[in-house]
């Protein structure tokens, strides 16, 4: 024989209670993901700079040997 599954009856939440307790904690959590954001830009910046540098030096040196090779 069958049964019916208990379904768990919870009582509904007020929206004001909720939006206070959860506030302050995702507050706190945009805090933290902004100094992470400024963390990695820093890096990204740094590395993105080391990049242009390489670029530089092999277009520079791509050029020097093409006008060699044509005089």
């Amino acid at each position: 024989m069958t049964t019916v599954r208990r379904h768990v009856i919870r009582p509904s939440a007020s929206s004001g209670n909720s939006v206070c307790r959860r506030l302050p904690a995702l507050r706190t959590k945009l805090e933290r993901e902004q100094e992470a954001l400024t963390r990695w830009m820093t890096r990204l910046k740094r590395a993105f700079h080391s990049f242009e540098k390489f670029q530089q030096r092999v277009t520079r040196l791509e050029k020097q040997i093409r006008t060699l090779e044509e005089a």
